[in-house]
């Protein structure tokens, strides 16, 4: 079986309208706790991967994924996890491990997978940055806040962050990483094995479409799709979502 490293990267370099999803393997998987693991998908980048405990009900075992981008000497971590042991413990990993410190974090959204590890980083110093609609929610839902705030469309050390319009939430930015070609969409993207949205407490079904197409504009050249939840594919997860919105039911819209 072709291993993920390889796997990934014939996806970088096959530049094709549809690129096949990259299959699960544990070839470059790291356990770092019975709810964390990180896994290298490319040249400096990983993917982090938490899942929910007991205390979160019907979501309980859900797991969340995240990013690590090496930055030099550092890292920059893209959402935090369901928690702050979590969080702490990919701390730990990339300082002591990877030995490229966590130096600045950014969450994509200001639900709680993505926003639950805030306090490990704010112990440590390190600042965590969104938008300010992210901040604004968070605080008012009683949940972790980010400190420090980002524009609608800016570059981030590697990265490139941008906010498309409202989908999953009304704050949902996605993340590129041009040197890799994968894009970061969160929850704001489908995996190929969704049947349908998910979570639709925050969600703006109407919006959504078009914010996809805005995405679509503003990172043409996006060959791997990480969706915040299950298995990375390549740009077909925006088509997929698109269709599982066509399929939504009017109810869903805001």
């Amino acid at each position: 079986m072709t291993s993920l490293r390889a796997s990934v990267l014939l996806l970088l370099l096959t530049a094709c309208a549809s690129t096949p999803p990259v299959p699960s393997s544990s070839t470059d998987e790291t356990v770092l706790a019975e709810d964390v693991r990180v896994r290298r998908i490319a040249p400096g980048l990983w993917v982090h991967v938490t899942s929910a405990g007991k205390e979160w009900g019907q979501w309980a075992g859900t797991p969340a994924n995240g990013l690590i981008v090496e930055d030099g000497d550092a890292s920059i971590l893209v959402d935090t996890g369901w928690n702050p042991r979590q969080a702490e413990a990919l701390l730990t990993w990339a300082r002591d491990t990877l030995h490229h410190p966590v130096r600045a974090a950014v969450v994509t959204h200001f639900h709680e997978d993505r926003t639950g590890g805030i306090p490990a980083l704010d112990a440590q110093g390190i600042p965590v940055h969104a938008l300010e609609d992210t901040a604004r929610r968070a605080a008012a839902q009683g949940k972790p806040v980010p400190g420090q705030r980002l524009s609608d469309a800016q570059d981030f050390g590697p990265l490139s962050v941008f906010f498309p319009g409202a989908g999953h939430a009304p704050d949902n930015l996605i993340v590129f990483h041009p040197a890799s070609g994968v894009l970061y969409g969160g929850c704001f993207v489908k995996d190929a094995a969704a049947k349908d949205l998910g979570n639709l407490g925050d969600a703006d079904v109407t919006a959504w479409p078009s914010s996809l197409q805005r995405a679509r504009q503003h990172y043409p050249d996006a060959r791997v799709i990480v969706p915040g939840h299950g298995l990375l594919g390549g740009p077909e997860l925006l088509g997929h979502t698109e269709a599982l919105l066509r399929e939504a039911p009017p109810a869903a819209s805001r």
